[in-house]
């Protein structure tokens, strides 16, 4: 494929960052969303049908795939309430964070995302700075936290599915920590400064207007048992359909338990309860509606990067862990992880080879620059839209991108050199 190729994917994402600030009203509308996804994405999906018809269809499916994994788990989460109210701290704003990221590795980013930002927000509430809650909740909760499991992120996922072993992401759990903790640190200490200036400007005792006010109770437990449910089908795809019926029946396996899960949890929680959580369908379309045109888009860039990938002279460990996440921020992590775990078994044992610490850069790099953008991780644009309709008036793509470069690129840097270096 053509150099030229890739513009209708750089079109697109710089429409993502541009008409929000330009046409905030007119962007609001998923209908709007939906009418500049088909134009950058549809005229690339007639090309590949001319040029490569079986990419497409595996695109497709790779794509219906991620919308039921996600829906279900946005569907499921969405009829879990959590009743009183928690403490708007900042040492219970950070233990909510610890446990999200723990929880990320057990129900995937997108299941502890969907499960905890509400309660996150309710308990808020009544704080005035918030927009640094939501962006700290994405990079932990969302992203970064993922990388224990091959449930935490759709990459590490593939990686399972294309023979790494199950339990092999446990031994990422010293730049797991070391992320994941600096993370804690940082917002904690941010979180801080932001409650004293708060409680300096506030006629009560802000300590005493966000404290617990009533006992904490978890309706709709059941979803509980469908959210095991979703795991239980990851699993089963993974260890029991994939290896022997192959990648296409086990996606479409998946698929239809993930649906009817999902179904399941509509049928089962009143609609009272939704409506008392917030719920609402807006975010889940959003995503849907920009990812389809985000993965018919990228399949050529996609195709470059597998085809051509060796020219850009990646060999080393910290170069995967940089060329990994830096274009996982823009591109789907998880073909992206696959199409540079690809570029390393290319390379000869001693130069790279696929090497416990080339395809450590390469699981670490997929994970954690999701939190770079907002098209970085499926969940991320999902807790931006229930934060803005929380009220919360969050930055802009370029806005996110300040405080992603900010707060992470010098926390990679020290990753790189403690962890990728040689």
């Amino acid at each position: 494929m053509p150099l030229w190729s890739v513009l209708p994917f750089v079109g697109l994402l710089l429409s993502i960052a541009v008409l929000p600030l330009a046409t905030p009203h007119w962007w609001h509308k998923n209908r709007n969303k939906a009418f500049v996804s088909a134009a950058f994405g549809l005229p690339v999906a007639v090309y590949i049908v001319f040029q490569d018809p079986a990419a497409l269809a595996h695109t497709g499916l790779e794509y219906a795939a991620f919308a039921c994994l996600l829906g279900s788990l946005f569907t499921i989460s969405g009829g879990v309430c959590v009743s009183g109210s928690l403490a708007g701290t900042p040492l219970a704003n950070t233990g909510l964070l610890a446990l999200g990221a723990v929880l990320a590795n057990l129900i995937g980013t997108t299941g502890a995302a969907m499960l905890l930002i509400r309660p996150f927000l309710r308990a808020n509430r009544k704080r005035k700075s918030r927009v640094h809650l939501v962006v700290f909740f994405i990079f932990i909760v969302a992203n970064c936290a993922g990388c224990l499991t091959p449930l935490g992120d759709p990459p590490l996922f593939l990686g399972f599915l294309r023979g790494v072993p199950f339990d092999w992401t446990l031994g990422l759990w010293q730049p797991w920590l070391a992320v994941t903790g600096a993370l804690l640190t940082i917002f904690n200490l941010y979180d801080q400064n932001r409650f004293h200036r708060e409680n300096l400007s506030s006629a009560r005792d802000l300590n005493k207007v966000v404290e617990r006010h009533a006992p904490i109770r978890v309706e709709g437990g059941y979803n509980v048992i469908l959210l095991l449910g979703v795991i239980g089908t990851v699993l089963a795809g993974g260890f029991w359909i994939h290896p022997r019926y192959g990648e296409t029946t086990a996606q479409t396996f998946q698929a239809l338990v993930l649906i009817g899960l999902a179904g399941l949890s509509l049928w089962w929680t009143p609609r009272p309860l939704r409506e008392k959580n917030g719920f609402s369908w807006h975010p889940f379309i959003e995503v849907l509606v920009l990812f389809a045109g985000i993965f018919a888009a990228m399949i050529p860039a996609l195709y470059l990067l597998r085809t051509r990938g060796a020219e850009m002279g990646v060999s080393e460990p910290w170069q995967y862990f940089w060329a990994t996440g830096s274009l996982s921020a823009f591109l789907d992590n998880a073909p992206t992880y696959l199409a540079f775990l690809s570029m390393a078994q290319h390379f000869p044992d001693e130069v790279a080879g696929t090497t416990h610490a080339v395809l450590a850069a390469i699981s670490c790099g997929a994970v954690f620059f999701g939190a770079m953008t907002y098209i970085g991780n499926g969940p991320n644009f999902m807790v931006r839209s229930i934060a803005e309709q929380d009220g919360i008036r969050m930055p802009s793509f370029f806005g996110y991108m300040a405080w992603s470069l900010s707060a992470l690129v010098p926390l990679f840097i020290a990753v790189t050199f403690v962890f990728f270096w040689n």
